[in-house]
């Protein structure tokens, strides 16, 4: 509730300081100050008049606008005259009586206190007498207070204190618990003695270099000894010693027997000095490299003086590309432990090399074999090559804007899913490359059972009597043929009896068909009729065996497989549906 009595009444206030400042005072102290007002005037209380309430507003605007001076706090900081009044006004139960931003701020009173980084805690056990006997809640097995028989370090005695009361532990320090901040918490520097640390790694460090010195003594030591004694010969001399040397712009590590050049020799020449012309290959000094050959264009005899062609040249012609991967292998057999060197015994490091790239590769299939017999996944190594799983290729092909190939990989022929060239049962040709009467067959025997053996030109022959003799006689001549054939080989007297047999029997059945052929076409009708009712039935069971589940139909492999005969042919024609007669619907009626 917002009062409207003049502000100047305030004890020691100034109205330049709280113009613009509203007091928000509780009902009970609105009434102390009316009843106050009204016993000391006229009894009216006192408002604010508009030429007040104008001077107000217009030192809200000059303080705004920085000609006037912001208003100050109970601290002596100055408020900014752009903050809402709904911001700056404190509620009634603050109390204020001056300007402030106070019920803004994080109150005192209602912050947490966190313990500081550079509180110690005391660990360890307490310093002092030790206890004479164990006390209850001490550890049953030292008598230590601080922990209980599962936290122990120390080993489990055979006699616990608590039932002989002896060699009781001192107490361990229990350490207060410190209310730490979010980065106290996760500080893992906190509670570390930067001083014990440097005494101990000053302490480290001054053994190790007595050590060394310890060492370098005994060294020189034996040195002189050897001189002394003359066990040294002359002509090794340059041996033993060239690992000591230091070699200029080398570094020689005798342990490892390796060589880095880090700096050039001053009496080389340098790189930018092969090739003086402004245009030559760039030299950088910050990292003396010339990558280009500075002799670019130059006659082949200075090439091969200078023995410098730029540093991306790489000599990998030859040997060179063998012998540096066996001088890394050397390199790092030795570092693990093999005594071996590439120029003191190139044998032992061949034979080392070799050995190596075996268990590889071994270990390489082992690995890869027991990863395919736990897990499975054989039938994935066998899958076709990317280019035809993605039908993508990086083969470069060119065509025109009609989509013919003018340049590249010609478009390969369509092969088909079936094995080619594979002549099965001795013929010459595959299964449908003959055609007769609607049936398929073999172009080399003419026949026309699947699967069945190749008989050759006699076969051929055998089918083409057969094709002049009526219908019911073809499968006897066919046989009669078949026959011949297997007889080919016997002497002539055979052959002409059977011929002689042959043309009685030719005789004999012309004879007999003329003179019942109405009886013949009888049993032709009662063969087709057969045929078709057969035919029915066939038709039939299969449409019964489509309307099944295909995981439900019986098995098909315990049929008779044959040749059809003529009656069974005609059937079949005489049954079959023709989708493309206009008059098959009529028909199925």
């Amino acid at each position: 509730m917002k009062t409207e009595i003049y502000i100047c009444s305030i004890k020691g206030c100034h109205l330049t300081e709280i113009m613009s400042f509203q007091l928000n005072l509780p009902p009970s102290e609105i009434g102390r100050l009316a009843r106050s007002e009204q016993s000391a005037g006229d009894g009216e209380t006192k408002k604010q008049s508009r030429e007040d309430w104008k001077k107000m507003k217009e030192l809200e605007e000059a303080r705004k606008a920085g000609t006037a001076p912001a208003m100050t706090d109970e601290e002596g900081k100055d408020i900014n005259p752009h903050i809402p009044q709904y911001i700056m006004q404190a509620p009634w139960y603050i109390g204020a009586k001056t300007p402030t931003l106070r019920h803004q701020r994080p109150q005192n009173e209602k912050q947490k206190k966190f313990d500081g980084l550079n509180v110690e805690v005391k660990k360890g056990v307490k310093e002092g007498p030790v206890a004479r006997k164990w006390r209850k809640g001490a550890c049953e097995n030292c008598g230590a207070m601080g922990h209980n028989k599962k936290e122990c370090f120390e080993p489990l005695r055979r006699r616990m204190a608590k039932y002989t009361g002896e060699k009781i532990a001192p107490d361990d320090i229990i350490p207060h618990q410190l209310n730490y901040d979010f980065e106290g918490k996760r500080d893992i520097w906190n509670g570390f003695d930067s001083v014990e640390l440097t005494r101990q790694i000053f302490d480290d460090y001054s053994k190790l270099e007595e050590a060394k010195q310890a060492l370098k003594e005994a060294d020189l030591e034996e040195k002189f000894l050897r001189k002394a004694n003359n066990e040294e010969k002359e002509g090794d001399d340059e041996d033993k010693y060239a690992e000591d040397m230091d070699m200029p712009g080398q570094k020689f590590e005798t342990k490892q027997r390796i060589t880095v050049r880090n700096l050039r020799i001053r009496e080389d020449t340098a790189k930018y000095l092969f090739n003086l012309d402004l245009n030559s290959a760039h030299y950088d000094p910050k990292t003396r490299s010339m990558r280009d050959n500075p002799l670019q264009g130059s006659r082949k005899d200075a090439i091969i003086e200078t023995q410098y062609i730029g540093d991306n040249f790489v000599r990998l012609s030859g040997d060179a590309e063998e012998f540096a991967r066996k001088q890394l292998f050397a390199w790092e057999a030795y570092e693990k432990g093999t005594d071996v060197h590439l120029q003191a015994d190139p044998t032992k490091l061949e034979l080392l090399h070799k050995e190596f790239l075996q268990r590889r590769d071994t270990f390489k299939q082992t690995a890869k074999d027991s990863v395919l017999d736990r897990y499975g996944g054989h039938e994935h190594l066998e899958a076709p090559p990317k280019q035809l799983l993605l039908a993508q290729t990086e083969d470069y092909v060119e065509y025109s804007r009609h989509g013919t190939v003018i340049k590249g990989q010609e478009k390969a022929a369509v092969k088909s899913r079936y094995e080619e060239d594979v002549y099965p049962n001795n013929h010459q040709s595959v299964w449908g490359s003959f055609w007769r009467d609607g049936r398929w067959g073999y172009k080399c025997c003419h026949s026309l059972v699947k699967e069945s053996y190749c008989t050759g030109e006699a076969g051929i022959v055998a089918e083409q009597e057969s094709i002049d003799m009526p219908s019911h006689l073809s499968v006897e001549q066919g046989t009669v043929a078949l026959r011949e054939i297997s007889t080919d080989d016997q002497p002539d007297k055979q052959e002409k009896k059977k011929k002689k047999n042959k043309d009685k029997k030719k005789k004999k059945r012309k004879h007999r068909y003329s003179s019942d052929d109405e009886s013949d076409e009888e049993k032709k009708k009662k063969r087709l009729k057969k045929a078709l009712e057969q035919e029915d039935a066939h038709q039939k069971r299969m449409t019964e065996l489509l309307q099944i589940d295909e995981r439900k139909r019986p098995y098909n492999s315990m049929c008779d497989v044959r040749a059809p005969t003529e009656d069974e042919m005609e059937a079949f024609r005489m049954k079959q549906h023709r989708s493309e007669d206009p008059m098959a619907a009529f028909l199925s009626k």
